[in-house]
């Protein structure tokens, strides 16, 4: 007879899974009005979800809890804890857009909403462990969430861009299975600091094994970071999802992805394995080129987009090359600035959206040219967002990847440095070519571009919010930088 296992319930450290427990007792929560009480408004439940990411995010604020947690499976460190601010703040933002317009097939039905608290519960499980299960488990809880959801919008492409995304997403998670139970056969645990440990005591045995992991592992992650040559579905799923769903398939997703990309690619980093930095390094170049030049050939503004966020996220996927503090810090702050920025160009594209267009995007730059005749206010705030996302100085991004190529010529990747210089000014190309068609030319006839004036007081506030920050960014440089640098020396990164 197997004796009764005794665990202490204290011993647990039961305040490091709270922060989720409240996003899944959210989505239950409306689940659970929805059943009793059909004909109630949907903003309700978009109130009530950013409710309890409010909620979520105060359990956070000032965490001072184990760090350990779970039977050691959570892992609440400040790395963590930042990354979980910018999911949860991310994630609220972009449900308030939903308050512009409820007119879209998906934002009839309570689920919606709940889907959206489990998929930030599974964000948070990823961040929040170095365990390879948990953070598979995390991974699929947030993939079938945001697989569902986009099938739910109610445009002919939708659920070819859900299939495209579950079937690429199928093949990642098998890639992150195979690639777990390798490393498991070889150092006996599923926790990155074990298999760190175990890897480096034995001088890396079975190299090659070691390298077939890093494959499997590096598609798996590659995928939900969209890097080259795992970037196929990105254009066909923002296409295929409304403009405030694909804006935050570029923001939060990512840095979920991030964070386990700098968890498990440290272990290879620090070791200073030439061939595994051999190959991130191509990765990132490529990530950085590649969608660049395609992103110059686009003429719909959400491909555009699409293929900039790729790479952004060659940009961030640099600094876990360089291994530093400074380039940690770097992930941070250029992707909060890139949360900011992004999330306003994509509540100007939310604000124009077209549900009578079933079929094709109707973000063609042709439809916004003599915006800032017809609108004005809302062609300068369009604008104004296209030339921070360019990195033209002194808008938010800017400082960004500033401080971000400044981390690569300090670590001495002067020619990876130069490459980041480079893309920035191919970049900007394509960004300005927006703004030539707003403010040169002139208005196309029975133009559908919609007057900011006419947007909801919510939608309204983020683009504000937005603005204001993208402006006066060199003023919050400096202090967020502190709150960052705080954050990630108590990680030890």
């Amino acid at each position: 007879m197997i004796p009764p296992i005794d665990i202490d319930f204290v011993s647990l450290n039961f305040v490091t899974i709270v922060p989720m427990l409240i996003a899944i007792v959210g989505a239950l929560t409306i689940l659970c009005i929805d059943l009793f009480a059909k004909n109630l408004d949907k903003s309700f439940y978009i109130i009530l979800a950013v409710l309890f990411l409010v909620v979520d995010l105060g359990s956070l604020y000032g965490y001072n809890g184990a760090v350990r947690g779970f039977f050691d499976l959570m892992l609440v460190d400040g790395i963590s804890v930042l990354a979980q601010f910018i999911i949860l703040i991310g994630t609220a933002m972009f449900m308030l857009l939903s308050l512009n317009k409820l007119r879209f097939h998906e934002n009839n039905y309570a689920e919606y909403y709940a889907l959206y608290l489990f998929m930030v519960a599974g964000f948070q499980f990823m961040v929040s462990s170095d365990s390879l299960i948990l953070i598979f488990v995390g991974l699929e809880t947030a993939s079938m969430a945001l697989y569902t959801m986009i099938a739910m919008h109610n445009k002919d492409r939708a659920l070819e861009a859900a299939i495209k995304y579950f079937t690429m997403g199928a093949l990642a998670t098998a890639f992150f299975a195979f690639g777990a139970m390798i490393f498991y056969a070889l150092t006996g645990s599923v926790e990155l600091g074990v298999i760190s440990q175990v890897l480096v005591e034995s001088n890396f045995d079975n190299y090659p094994v070691v390298l077939l992991g890093v494959a499997f592992m590096l598609g798996a992650i590659g995928f939900k970071l969209s890097l080259v040559p795992f970037h196929t579905w990105v254009a066909d799923v923002y296409e295929g999802s409304s403009a405030s769903l694909a804006g935050f398939i570029s923001v939060v997703p990512k840095i979920a992805a991030f964070i386990v990309a700098l968890r498990f690619f440290e272990i290879f980093i620090a070791a200073d394995d030439k061939v595994v930095e051999g190959i991130l390094y191509a990765i990132v170049v490529l990530t950085m080129t590649i969608p660049n030049i395609i992103a110059l050939l686009q003429t719909d503004i959400k491909r555009m987009l699409a293929f900039s966020s790729i790479s952004h996220a060659g940009f961030v996927m640099a600094a876990i090359i360089l291994g530093t503090t400074q380039s940690t810090n770097a992930i941070f702050l250029y992707w909060s600035l890139f949360l900011v920025t992004n999330l306003g160009g994509f509540a100007m594209l939310w604000l124009n959206e077209d549900k009578s267009k079933n079929f094709c995007s109707d973000h063609h730059l042709a439809k916004y040219a003599g915006m800032i005749k017809t609108s004005p206010i809302a062609a300068t705030m369009m604008g104004l967002f296209m030339l921070s996302l360019a990195g033209i100085p002194p808008f938010a991004l800017f400082w960004g990847k500033m401080y971000l190529i400044g981390s690569a010529v300090s670590a001495g990747f002067i020619v990876l440095a130069l490459i980041m210089v480079l893309n920035s000014a191919i970049a900007a190309y394509y960004y300005l070519k927006p703004i030539v068609y707003m403010f040169l030319k002139e208005p196309v006839e029975n133009s559908e571009v919609q007057y900011l004036s006419n947007a909801s007081t919510p939608l309204k506030t983020i683009v504000g919010i937005c603005a204001v920050v993208t402006i006066i960014s060199t003023m919050m440089v400096e202090p967020l930088l502190e709150i960052i640098s705080y954050y990630v020396q108590i990680s030890g990164y």
